[in-house]
């Protein structure tokens, strides 16, 4: 017992002054040392854009100033559709009974990320859409796709936001019959879902169908198999191929079809 309480002693003596201990050592270094923070979201205002059939963002003032007790004080009331700006679809979407957005297991929104860079072809193409050949040409490159990652494509189509006439290929409200942009094939679609455990895929447009999809059938693949979908992703062109963490949380919204989301990378230095 006596020995015991020596032994306690010297250890919290040692603790106290040596000037090297674990505790110091951690609070030595800097937080994210060695990491690049890159933001993947675009802010929520009038220009956000959304479907053209959908409610778009409305954001107002209810209090803005002074309050009468001389204190200042804010507030503001907003209302918008689930899909518009960058924002997370659940599966439940476009699949019967899958996962809806407080259902997603959190874990699966903090994942490794990849990203398939197609925008040469939607440069030549603006209705092109991911390709087989893509995800094949991308794994004989970097090996196959990681399970469990979250899987990005980078179109481009970025450098549009917000002019919806470019990056929808119309202004017009309720104009569905006009759009164009990039998004993923059929055959890539099943690849995704059948052939590759992948819990995420994103896109720098505002779906993950084409723009001229009258079936929405990368939707409904992807989402049947219970993979959540991230649209109007930004800043994708500052993500390495390979090596970034993706943190995607969206509104937490019980029984939701989807939601805002505030996406981010951790992205390592000297990766790009």
């Amino acid at each position: 017992m006596l020995a015991g309480l020596f032994l306690a002693a010297g250890l919290l003596t040692f603790m106290l002054f040596n000037k090297t201990s674990p505790v110091t050592e951690v609070e030595k270094k800097p937080f994210m040392e060695g990491m690049n923070i890159v933001d993947l979201t675009y802010s929520f205002d009038e220009k956000t854009v959304y479907w053209p059939t959908a409610k778009p963002f409305l954001w107002e003032k209810e209090a803005w100033g002074k309050s009468a007790g001389g204190y200042w004080y804010t507030a503001a009331r907003y209302s918008a559709s689930e899909h518009g700006g960058t924002h997370l679809d659940a599966p439940l979407h476009f699949g019967e009974g899958k996962l809806a957005t407080d259902e997603i297991p959190v874990e699966h929104l903090v994942r490794p990320a990849i990203v398939v860079d197609i925008a040469k072809a939607c440069e030549k193409d603006a209705d092109y859409r991911l390709s087989l050949n893509d995800l094949t040409d991308w794994e004989k490159a970097n090996g196959k796709i990681p399970d469990n990652s979250i899987l990005l494509i980078h179109t481009g189509w970025g450098r549009f936001w917000p002019e919806k006439k470019q990056y929808l290929g119309t202004d017009a409200p309720g104009d569905t019959a006009n759009l164009h942009f990039p998004g993923i094939s059929r055959e890539a679609a099943e690849f995704i879902a059948k052939e590759r455990k992948i819990n995420g895929v994103g896109i720098d447009t505002a779906s993950i169908d084409h723009g001229q999809s009258k079936d929405f059938i990368a939707h409904q693949i992807i989402y049947g198999a219970n993979i959540f979908g991230l649209e109007n992703v930004a800043n994708l062109e500052k993500l390495p191929t390979k090596g970034a963490t993706i943190i995607a949380l969206p509104m937490k919204i019980k029984g939701g079809t989807g939601g805002p989301a505030r996406i981010i990378a951790l992205n390592p230095m000297g990766t790009l």
